[in-house]
């Protein structure tokens, strides 16, 4: 099962870990996307881009359109969306055109400390 984690941390941690991977040569199973605060997180994974990705996971690479089908919404409203997820790395466009969630499993994570 191929997974993606979208967690938040710092860019000092993620290139630590990326610079660790080049060293070692071993990388992790998962894909990792990373945000820099938990509101940054939520204001990129809103409920209706939730909703595509849910409807995106597994499915290989589709067409805008079909992907507003599935899902039930006008489709300029989902071409905003799409567009924000492919920003933040979440989606791809494959060669042959459509766009693609390129996983079959989401992990979210982070954690909440006192300040």
């Amino acid at each position: 099962m191929k997974t993606v984690v979208l967690e938040v941390r710092s860019l000092k941690d993620t290139l630590a870990d990326a610079s660790r991977t080049m060293k070692t040569g071993r990388a992790e199973r998962a894909a990792h996307i990373g945000f820099a605060t938990p509101e940054l997180l939520w204001q990129v994974l809103t409920a209706k881009r939730w909703e595509l990705l849910k409807a995106l996971c597994g499915a290989g690479p589709v067409s805008i359109r079909e992907v507003a089908r599935r899902v039930g919404r006008d489709v300029k409203a989902v071409h905003g969306d799409v567009t924000a997820l492919l920003d933040a790395g979440i989606l791809i466009r494959p060669a042959d055109g459509g766009i693609e969630f390129p996983y079959d499993a989401v992990k979210v994570e982070f954690v909440l400390q006192a300040a």
